[in-house]
Order: structure tokens, then sequence, then C-alpha cells
């Protein structure tokens, strides 16, 4: 597949924009947090709207917070079961990631068309699921020094205050995570783990929004207030002219 057919294109969602009432206001996403199923259809239907692919290919996936890969190749008339990353060659095709303090991956080789979504929170860094999404990219045709990142809005690591000896853990299977919080406690920064995974498994290079979910009151946070809504980032190669 060529790279002048389509543009890869990259989006993060904020709290506005939707019709979800509080706590969910406005702009909800998550279909499992309890939110009106009503108000998340329509804010679905709005997303797929904007970015012009239409509702009915946006991907979602039922995240679980583990290290599995799915490749899809189309439309998904549900969402891709117990899964927390997708791999596509398919153009036109939205792979959405939701998230409330997790780290939303965005992943493409453009070259091959090759792109790829990835829910990585602290359990799925843990056990690797970032690793397991590139070895699948690879399978489909990427080429690890072609692939670029994109890590979206998550708990920082100034933020992020978890116990002693579970910021020992996770920096034991991601190395570079472990943080210390503005409070002088023990936090961990799973975007700093991930980006220091993907450049020394060969990445070209690792794009970060800055934002932290925990501070900024634009953006959904489960930490910060839960029941809460959830963030999509969303990542598709598309063919419609400039």
């Amino acid at each position: 597949m060529s790279g002048k057919n389509f543009k890869v294109r990259r989006i993060t969602t904020t709290r506005a924009g939707g019709v979800s009432v509080a706590p969910y206001d406005t702009f909800n996403l998550g279909d499992h947090v309890g939110d009106e199923p009503a108000a998340v259809a329509a804010n679905r239907e709005r997303l797929g709207r904007e970015l012009g692919v239409g509702a009915e290919r946006l991907v979602w996936m039922e995240q679980v917070h583990g290290r599995t890969v799915t490749v899809v190749d189309g439309p998904q008339s549900e969402p891709v079961p117990v899964t927390d990353a997708v791999v596509t060659t398919a153009t036109d095709l939205a792979l959405v990631v939701l998230s409330a303090d997790c780290v939303p991956v965005l992943l493409s080789d453009e070259e091959a068309g090759v792109i790829a979504a990835v829910h990585a929170g602290r359990v799925g860094a843990r056990i690797g699921i970032i690793p397991r999404v590139l070895d699948a990219m690879v399978a489909q045709g990427a080429t690890l020094s072609r692939v670029g990142a994109f890590l979206g809005p998550a708990a920082s690591g100034r933020q992020y205050e978890v116990p002693a000896h579970m910021r020992a853990d996770v920096e034991r299977h991601l190395p570079g995570s472990a943080s210390t919080t503005v409070r002088k406690t023990p936090g961990l920064d799973i975007r700093a783990g991930i980006k220091r995974q993907l450049l020394e498994a060969g990445v070209s290079g690792v794009a970060t929004d800055p934002r932290c979910t925990i501070e900024d009151r634009t953006l959904f946070s489960h930490r910060r207030g839960a029941p809460t809504g959830r963030l999509a980032s969303v990542i598709w190669m598309d063919t419609r002219p400039a």
C-alpha cells in the first residue's frame, strides 16, 4: 500500500461538545461507565461524523487491561472482544482507544500502511502490551524504524501516586516509569516508561501530549473523580482529498 493514497490522522477528544449530563458531561464516549446509552450513541455518532468516516467505521475495543492484540480488516458490528490493541491495514477505518488516566498509544508506519491503537494502562504496560502490538504491526508489513508513535493525555508522574512496592514492581517490568509526585510520594509515569520501551524497540520517534488527565479538568480522569466519562484517541488512514 502506498502512503501517497492516504494521510495518517490522529485526534484526541476532550470533555466538551457532547450531550451527556454530569458526571459524564459532556462528550463521554465510554459505554461501560454508567452513562445513558442514548447519550453515548449520540456522542459516538458525532465523533464519526466529525472525522468524516461515519460512526459505522469506528472500531471500538472491549478493553480489559490485558495484552491481547487483534488485527481487523474492516468495520466491526460490536466492540472487538477482550482486547487492548487493534491493528489494521484498511484505509478510512478509525481505531479508537478509550481512556481516563491510562495511556492511549497510536502507532503508524505510513509507508507500509499499517496503524495501531493501544490501551496501555499500568497493568497492560507492565505485562507487555507494547511489544505485542509492535510484533503484530511487523507481521502486517510494518518496519519498526519507520513506525512513529503518539502518546495521548494520561495521568502524569507528578500526580499518579502509588505505593512504593507497586512503583518498584512496575519499574522492574517497565524501566523508566518510576517517578516522585509533587507531594514527594512514590509515583508512576507510565508514558515515560512506554516512550523508553518504544525507542529501545527501534521506533523512529515518539510524540507525547503533555496534558495530565488528573490535573486538566477539560479531560476525564477516573482517579480525580469516579464515575466519569472516557476520552477517545483515534487513528485512521484518511483517503479523502486534502
